[in-house]
């Protein structure tokens, strides 16, 4: 087989890896217990997303999976999509992901890909994500009602998913490293 043929493959592979990343997100994002800030196993998707497809197809992912949301298919908690999900309250966590795959993409680009970074790269991102998503929260909320107070927006969208995201972190690393053995993602 030609250079230009294996790489076709390898393009083609890599397409179908990132279309799955999404709509593993997505399928994730609808199991949800209702909250402000809804409880989903998004999060653990984005996680596992990254571990197992690595920093560049998992960000790709990500981007797929929100912009399917931006344009309306309802892939995001609760059966919704749409522009105005992403512009209300809480769209800014959801945008944080892509925050999140881009900067595990970095981390784990310069540690050399050791699972230590891969770690740390998450919870990084985990915590730039939740300081985008309040940020925008903030702002968000204070013109649509009226301003709300930083230990406030903490107390409803951040501190309540910490330790549930931690675990999912933990699941994700386990789940990511069983099945790479497995699928031989390259």
């Amino acid at each position: 087989m030609d250079d230009t043929k294996e790489r076709k493959k390898l393009k083609t592979l890599d397409l179908v890896y990132i279309a799955m990343g999404a709509v593993l997100i997505s399928l994730c994002s609808w199991i949800s217990v209702p909250t402000t800030v809804p409880f989903t196993l998004q999060t653990f998707a984005v996680f596992f997303v990254l571990l197992l497809l690595g920093g560049k197809r998992g960000t790709l992912s990500i981007a797929v999976y929100v912009l399917l949301g931006a344009v309306g298919v309802p892939v995001f908690s609760n059966f919704t999509g749409g522009i105005g999900v992403l512009l209300g309250n809480t769209g800014g966590y959801i945008v944080g992901f892509i925050l999140m795959g881009l900067i595990y993409r970095i981390i784990v680009h310069f540690m050399r890909s050791k699972k230590w970074a891969e770690i740390l790269a998450l919870v990084i991102g985990l915590v730039v994500c939740y300081s985008f998503g309040t940020v925008w929260f903030m702002i968000i909320y204070a013109q649509t009602n009226s301003a709300v107070g930083l230990a406030t927006v903490l107390s409803w969208c951040v501190i309540p998913f910490i330790i549930p995201d931690l675990i999912k972190l933990l699941l994700a690393l386990i789940l990511a490293k069983r099945l790479s053995a497995v699928l031989k993602i390259q």
